[in-house]
């Protein structure tokens, strides 16, 4: 899986914006982007990375995320989609 099929995903399953941003950091949202080494997905506060978690592909990243959303949906709206990962 790739970010680009990650954010269809979210967009077919109806996963509010504001849980997550993809490419990049944005305080109080799941967040997953590149580096130099691979790639992150962490919880971004106020001021850090909390629960940060480094992949070295892209396809691993994406699904610990969308597991990561899922369960954040499930808990918070009481939706959720079939466990992929």
């Amino acid at each position: 899986m790739t970010t680009n099929e990650l954010k269809e995903f979210f967009k077919e399953h109806l996963v509010p914006k504001k849980l997550y941003k993809i490419g990049g950091e944005h305080k109080n949202r799941i967040c997953i982007e590149q580096v130099s080494d691979g790639w992150d997905v962490f919880f971004k506060d106020k001021k850090q990375k909390i629960g940060l978690m480094h992949f070295g592909d892209e396809n691993s990243a994406c699904n610990v995320m969308m597991n990561e959303i899922r369960k954040l949906m499930e808990s918070v709206y009481g939706i959720t989609w079939a466990r992929t990962v």
